[in-house]
């Protein structure tokens, strides 16, 4: 019989010679030193016996030897010897494993033969042997290809190799798949015993899981597969289960690619012999683990956590009945491992309780382990990781979407998904939004939200059941879904059982009964019983009325949220933004109330800069509003046109012009558009038209072709019979007018020129326009003649003097004009009030008009000049190259003389004459608009008329604005009046209106604006919101743009960062956000100067501490913090130690600076300076909120800081806390000498007091300035211990004697007598409680100095001189 066969620890390891009876190599042959002709003789002559011989051969030492020796050198051998051998040995033993089987049952008959047991021995060594060789024969070539993988970079320049190749892929699968079966067959037999060999099976494990380290092979199915069965084999089979569970755990806390592997060999296990002991090991070995070991350990919990995921989707039952083992690991610390169990908790309540079979008890107790884990995942939602809260909503989506959450939980659900919407991290509010959205897409109520339609259906089944139902249960209906609908325990647990037929009837009736309730309740009308769909006996209608009241409750929560959604729509974060327009519009897919008008909101986003919001709301717009049919799409289109505001009709002409210019807007809904203005629609309404109108104005700015294939319509349509019954279809016609391109206006001038211009005089001059209406539409008439009159400052100097005419109805014109520029009041006695206002408005527009259209004029000829120059310049050269001589020497004498430039100052000073005309013309006389001026001024500064009518006061101070934003002089003249205004005025429509005008004058006219810049701030102190918010957007505006410098009136603008008014606080800090933008931050220089200013106002603390947080928030440089903490430490010096210590002014700035320190972000050198500036804040150290911020600075800096570093912290700490106790004592014996001192002053006023006239006398003797020695120096101690122990006295009331008591060295009080000088006269034994008050101010000064100097032992108590 051959030697036995042991697995050595390596390859190598066989050539060392062994134990007696045990095989080794004794004649190795090196390989290397043989002919490849030598070497082909050779592998053909093992493969030969291999083959031709037993298979037991490859135990004789000489086949062993020289397999052994091929084996060894198998990296040399061709790859046809490769393949030779490899098939020799796989063949080999796969012939070998059907004999095991047949030898099984022969030893059965003969279980004692010696044979018999020298055959198996003798299979059990070929068996070792071949396994032994064909693994090694896999390591060895993969290592080769790992090498060769390295060295070898760049492979794809090699030439095409042959055909018959050797492969190795499917070799390495084959032999891996014949390892794995071989451990399928009756290995007891041939080990002689019930599990194989411990050599046997270490070997097989330990080479395999190093092959699961290797990614590449891994890719290969048939490879990874045939792994993965020999680790559950050999785990579960043969019960090596201690060592895999410590291999797998290692590699999975090592390489992230094998987590998915080995999910599947566990499962693979679980599935082929029934037994999930693996996983179950597995398990047990993770939840053992102590939760801070993930902490440190990162990738290897995303890696476990990855692999309880996957095993949970594969093995579902056999997790949900160890998951006691991981729930502890909920209070961990390490978030991906929590994220990981809210997975889990995921996968099985979505996989895990299918198809409950079996006993009551077990299914309940089923029902009870599911109910735990969806509470636990409820509970997970305000995890203190964002990470995890963010995953837990995932799976609350994933759940809704696998209809795993019943309808008595839906609402919980959705109640925390909507308070998730205001979480402060972006991610939890993104899963937020998409749970939402799931929920909504998987709804369980039917295809409608409306609250009026659920309300209505429920209403008549509630009616349904009381009929069916003669004694109604004092529950609720609702309670009826957990108490009818479900089946509850003795805990008190849900038990879903009626779930099913809840949902059935549910949605069976659903989308009739919602819908069908909703026409009746519209038009008013309810239905009778008798209408009400029957759905079943009583049990089904409680149940269909329970659904109802969720659905209810459902839509009403979704509605809920709509100003969150608002909200969320102005985020900075572009997700939030994109995932709430995705949820509004399913939302009004499913006609959620509110819905609509929340989209509407979404239209100035299309203003965004950030490209994904642009193309959301984009998209968003299209999907909701646009791709629908032609007469759909339009009617939507005009319908947003009428109900917007300004701001989104800005919105709605950006994005309809986008729209045109890619085609989104078809030809066909350009021409539905057409019919709805035409009234060719039926049912089609003024107000339809006019909308219709607008949008078709909106298009023409990106094609203009559009309006002038129905300009007689315009003209007839919007200045006809309609524009009386819709009036603002006049307004829209004028903006029409204005939109035609030049050769449209030509064409309109050619065929209605007389007639459009006598329509828009009418319109202007005419009364039949309402008052509200007709500022706008003559606002958009005078444009329009402006835009489209060649000669326009010939008609609207008719109108001027039309509608001065209609004013000032009197036929003497000089006469007039006296009075006019004489501001006569006789005049406005009998002026209508309205066709002034109107007349102020004329000219006023038409001036600004006139301003326009100069400008325009300019740059036409400027463009002109352009173009010209151009030409010219391409027609001096000729085709040779060379210019004409007569050209360049015209262009030498014009540029040695400078007409080009000269041509351009022309042109400027032309301009500026004919600006300058418009109001204050020439010298000599003034032109007609310069007529209005002074008799404007005049008006406007009557305040007591103005006051008296304030829409007066209105048109005359924006008519005021105009001419000054005209005219520098003219502004200079009136700047006074109009800040006197915009100070003092009652309304506040006026004084809204002069804030924005300061701001087009600051523009135009900045140096005589620049001396009232504190007067401008000063209007965001006004009481009116509408005027703070204006003054806010102004001075944004001005300063966001380099026209107007930040001045030390900047703290007013922080001062709004807290306004009452939401929008206000909005908008300034959007300013601050804006501004710290710019350049090196400018807010960094302004900090300390808006600290010290807010420090003096009366501002609360909370607000205080808001504004300056989000200040400091927008510094981001560590430079800048650093310095900032010198800056701030300085400040303290201003309130020194020997001012009073009860003045609270001083102890609260100190407070708001130590405030401000610890909410600095502090770095290494930052706290250095804090530690080195210890002297300027050490006198603020005595007050306890002051030491508790710097407690807070120094715990915030222990985080962070180093080993040397914190060291220095502790010390720093000590000595803050020394210093502090130190302080407080010195305050406490201040306070105690004070009160002595006082009683002691009580004391010699009770005896000045109650001196007698003969002692006043004796006192009058004695000179000035001199000294009474009282002789009883006992009776004063003792007068002094009875004064302390009698009530406290007022010192006050008594004579002015001061004293000043200090502890002595010896903690003894010496008192002498007191030097009390001459009082003239009885009334003066009393003294004025101001001198008094002095007199305490001065002593405390002078006991904080005695006790810092360390006291004095000899006190003096003196008198201070009374004049």
């Amino acid at each position: 019989m051959a030697p036995s066969f042991v697995f050595p620890p390596n390859l190598q390891a066989l050539e060392n010679e062994g134990d007696d009876g045990l095989l080794f190599v004794q004649n190795p042959i090196e390989i290397s030193s043989l002919r490849s002709s030598e070497l082909e003789e050779f592998v053909k002559s093992v493969a030969f016996d291999l083959s031709d011989k037993e298979l037991f051969c490859v135990e004789e030492q000489d086949v062993f030897d020289r397999v052994y020796s091929l084996i060894k050198g198998f990296s040399n051998l061709t790859p046809s010897c490769k393949l030779n051998l490899v098939e020799s040995l796989r063949s080999n033993l796969s012939v070998l494993l059907p004999n095991v089987d047949s030898l099984s049952r022969v030893s059965q008959d003969h279980v004692d033969d010696v044979p018999i047991l020298d055959r198996v021995a003798s299979h059990r060594n070929a068996f070792k042997i071949y396994t032994f060789f064909l693994l090694n024969i896999v390591l060895i070539q993969e290592s080769n290809i790992g090498v060769n993988n390295n060295s070898k970079t760049t492979m794809s320049s090699r030439k095409k190799q042959p055909v018959h190749t050797w492969s190795w892929e499917p070799q390495r699968a084959r032999i891996l798949n014949l390892i794995a079966n071989s451990l399928e067959i009756n290995l007891p037999l041939l080990f002689g015993s019930s599990d194989p060999d411990e050599n046997y099976l270490s070997f097989i494990v330990k080479n395999v899981f190093s092959m699961f380290e290797n990614a590449v092979l891994l890719k290969d199915s048939e490879t990874k597969d045939a792994l993965c069965r020999i680790i559950g084999t050999c785990a579960t089979k043969y019960h090596y289960m201690a060592q895999s569970c410590a291999s797998v755990l290692h590699l999975m806390h090592k390489h992230d690619f094998v987590v998915t592997h080995m999910a599947d060999a566990v499962a693979g296990a679980e599935k082929k012999y029934g037994d999930g002991s693996l996983a179950s090991s597995l398990i047990r070995e993770i939840g053992r683990t102590n939760p801070k070991d993930y902490v440190k350990d990162t990738v290897g919990a995303e890696n476990i956590g990855r692999f309880l995921v996957e095993l949970a989707d594969r093995l579902p039952k056999l997790i949900s009945t160890n998951i006691g083992l991981l729930v502890p690991h909920f209070g961990g610390e390490s978030y991906k491992i929590r994220n990981a169990l809210a997975s889990v908790l995921g996968k099985l309540v979505m996989k895990g309780f299918r198809d409950v079979e079996g006993e009551v008890s077990s299914k309940s107790i089923r029902l009870r382990t599911k109910q735990a884990m969806l509470e636990i995942l409820l509970e997970r939602c305000r995890d203190v990781s964002a990470y995890t809260r963010s995953r837990v909503l995932q799976v609350w989506g994933e759940l809704c979407e696998e209809h795993a959450v019943s309808i008595g939980l839906w609402n919980e659900v959705a109640a925390v998904a909507a308070g998730r919407l205001e979480d402060k991290s972006a991610i939890v509010r993104k899963s937020a939004l998409n749970l939402l959205i799931m929920m909504l897409q998987h709804n369980p109520f039917g295809p409608q939200l409306r609250i009026a339609s659920f309300e209505a259906t429920l209403e008549q089944y509630k009616k349904k059941l009381n009929e069916l139902q003669p004694n109604p249960a004092s529950e609720s209906v609702l309670d009826g879904l957990t108490s009818d609908g479900d089946t509850c325990n003795e805990d008190g647990e849900v038990d879903s059982g009626n779930e099913e037929e809840v949902g059935k009837v549910t949605k069976r009736q659903q989308d009739s009964l919602t819908d069908s309730c909703l026409p009746q309740m519209e038009e008013g009308n309810v239905q009778n019983d008798s209408s009400v769909p029957d759905v079943g006996n009583l049990e089904q209608t409680r149940a269909l009325v329970a659904s109802l009241e969720a659905g209810l409750r459902f839509s009403k929560c979704v509605s809920a949220t709509m100003p969150t959604l608002i909200q969320l729509m102005a985020s900075s974060s572009a997700t939030d933004v994109e995932n709430t327009i995705l949820l509004l519009m399913r939302c009004k897919q499913f006609q959620v109330d509110g819905s609509e008008a929340c989209l509407r909101k979404m239209l100035p986003l299309v203003f965004s800069q950030d490209k994904s919001t642009y193309e959301a709301v984009e998209n968003a717009f299209v999907t909701i509003y646009v791709s629908k049919n032609s007469m759909e799409a339009a009617k939507n289109l005009l319908n947003l046109a009428i109900d917007s505001n300004i701001g989104d009709l800005a919105a709605l002409e950006f994005i309809v012009g986008a729209l045109v210019s890619k085609g989104d807007i078809s030809t066909s809904m350009i021409s539905a558009l057409w019919d709805f203005f035409c009234f060719n629609v039926s049912g089609t309404t003024a107000e339809q038209s006019r909308g219709a109108l607008s949008v078709l104005c909106m298009a023409a700015k990106s094609s203009h072709g559009i309006l002038v294939s129905h300009l007689q319509d315009i003209i007839d349509i919007g200045f006809g019979r309609w524009a009386k019954v819709e009036p603002l279809l006049a307004r829209t016609a004028c903006i029409a007018l204005q939109r035609l391109s030049e050769a449209d206006r030509k064409k309109l001038l050619s065929s209605n020129g007389t007639r459009i211009f006598g329509i828009l005089e009418s319109l202007i001059t005419s009364f039949w326009l309402p008052d509200n209406i007709w500022y706008a539409a003559a606002d958009k008439a005078i444009g329009a003649i402006y835009a489209i009159h060649p000669t326009p400052e010939t008609l609207a100097s008719d109108l001027v003097k039309m509608s001065l005419s209609s004013v000032f109805d009197c036929g003497g014109g000089d006469e007039l004009q006296k009075d006019i520029e004489d501001g006569c009041s006789s005049v406005l006695l009998t002026v209508q009030l309205t066709k002034l206002s109107r007349y102020l408005f004329i000219v006023s527009h038409v001036a600004m008009n006139q301003l326009t259209y100069i400008e325009s004029c300019v740059r036409r000829i400027q463009k002109q000049k352009a173009k010209k120059d151009k030409t010219d310049a391409e027609s001096q050269h000729v085709p040779n190259g060379m210019a004409p001589a007569d050209a360049v020497k015209e262009n030498g004498i014009n540029a040695e003389l400078g007409l080009a430039a000269s041509e351009d100052a022309i042109l400027d000073s032309l301009s500026e004459r004919a600006e300058k005309e418009i109001i204050s013309g020439g010298s000599a006389e003034k032109n007609l608009i310069g007529h209005c001026a002074p008799f404007l001024s005049k008006l406007c500064r009557n305040f007591n008329l103005m006051q008296k009518y304030p829409e007066l006061q209105a048109s005359g101070m924006l008519a005021l604005c105009r001419f000054m934003i005209i005219d520098a002089n003219f502004c200079e003249a009136n700047l006074q009046l109009l800040f006197t205004v915009v100070e003092n005025a009652p309304s506040e429509t006026v004084r809204s209106n002069c804030t924005i005008v300061l701001g087009d004058l600051a523009v135009r006219f900045p140096n005589l604006l620049e001396p009232w810049t504190e007067n401008m701030y000063a209007r965001l102190r006004d009481s009116s919101v509408s005027v703070r918010k204006n003054a806010v957007l102004v001075l944004s505006h001005l300063i966001l743009n380099d026209m107007m410098k930040v001045k030390g009136y900047i703290n007013e603008m922080t001062m709004r960062l807290e306004d009452e008014d939401e929008r206000i606080a909005n908008l300034a800090k959007l300013f601050f956000h804006e501004l710290s933008k710019k350049g090196s931050n400018p807010i960094y220089n302004l900090l300390p100067d808006i600290l010290g200013k807010l420090c003096n106002q009366n501002l609360k603390r909370e607000s205080f501490c808001n504004i300056m947080q989000f200040l400091i928030g927008s510094i981001k440089k560590d430079k800048q913090m650093e310095a900032l903490v010198e800056k701030l430490c300085n400040r303290f010096s201003g309130v020194t130690e020997y001012e009073d210590p009860s003045s609270a002014a001083d102890v609260r700035q100190w407070e708001y600076i130590s405030y401000c320190l610890s909410q600095l972000a502090f770095t290494e050198k930052g706290m250095k300076k804090l530690m080195e500036s210890f002297k300027t804040y050490e006198h603020a150290l005595s007050e306890d909120s002051v030491m508790d911020y710097f407690k807070n600075i120094i715990n915030k800096s222990k985080k962070f800081a180093k080993p040397e570093l914190k060291s220095c912290i502790e010390e720093f700490e000590e000595k803050l806390n020394k210093f502090h106790m130190e302080r407080k004592e010195q305050e406490v014996t201040a306070r105690n000498a004070l009160v002595h001192q006082q009683k002691v002053g009580s004391l010699e006023s009770l005896m000045v007091h109650g001196s007698t006239a003969e002692e006043c006398e004796e006192a009058d003797t004695v000179e000035d300035g001199g000294e009474v020695i009282d002789p009883s120096l006992k009776g004063v101690t003792q007068s002094l211990n009875d004064v302390s122990k009698s009530k406290p006295l007022k010192v006050e009331e008594y004579s002015d004697v001061s004293s000043e008591v200090l502890e002595s060295e010896q903690g003894e009080n010496e008192i002498q007598s007191a030097k009390v000088h001459h009082l003239r006269g009885a009334s003066k034994s009393r003294v004025k409680k101001t001198d008094m008050k002095d007199q305490k101010r001065d002593t405390s000064m002078s006991t904080r100095r005695n006790l810092k100097a360390g006291g004095v032992r000899v006190v003096i108590i003196r008198s201070p001189n009374i004049g």
